[in-house]
């Protein structure tokens, strides 16, 4: 027999793993509780044991979608060892975002500009997301520059704050406009900045 906690905790993930895509496609404020039922088959009732309320559930479901999107580049930096290479990984990971790694697009725009001003826990797990991806390429420029592949005049925050916020930019453009151009831009301008520090 499985021990209720477990059973309980199952429950809970099944609830955060059907919610997420429902959640991250048409955001928090127009997501209800009844899209909840409808894709998990759970009542309402069954809903609360788990979580107190919506915006609990959103927090919960924003931790699992920027999870999500924290493995697709994990898997894709796996085993690329050169810095160069790792950044144009990192790049390519939202390079499509008419086909993102997570489903309904990226999660830190998503729930970024939702979260604003109407959900200050989740805009504080989006701005721990976002630090943690600028800190990631500014590291891997860091080690760059360590070992040489890169001009060691090149500032690693600084970039890292501008590759980031050209791959969010060109993502949303990119979902507005319904098609890629304008990332396939943003991809050209970062891999021209990365190849003019090159040594």
């Amino acid at each position: 027999m499985i021990p209720a906690t477990d059973k309980a905790e199952r429950t809970r993930q099944l609830i955060i793993t059907q919610a997420a895509p429902v959640f991250n496609t048409k955001g928090i404020a127009a997501t209800a509780m009844s899209d909840v039922m409808a894709v998990t088959g759970l009542s309402k009732g069954s809903l609360y044991v788990h979580f107190k309320d919506k915006e609990d559930l959103a927090l919960a479901v924003v931790k699992y979608n920027i999870q999500l999107l924290n493995d697709s580049v994990e898997r894709a930096l796996r085993d690329v060892a050169d810095a160069p290479a790792r950044l144009l990984a990192f790049l390519e990971v939202f390079a499509d975002p008419m086909h993102p790694p997570v489903a309904g697009g990226c999660p830190l725009l998503n729930f970024g500009m939702e979260a604003d001003d109407l959900y200050p826990a989740i805009r504080a797990e989006v701005d721990k997301a976002l630090h943690a991806a600028q800190n990631r390429i500014a590291g891997i420029v860091r080690k760059g520059i360590a070992a040489g592949s890169f001009d060691s005049r090149w500032q690693p925050a600084e970039f890292a704050t501008k590759m980031f916020a050209l791959i969010e930019g060109g993502v949303m453009m990119s979902r507005v406009a319904g098609h890629n151009a304008k990332m396939k831009t943003v991809c050209k301008i970062i891999k021209q900045e990365i190849g003019n520090h090159l040594v």
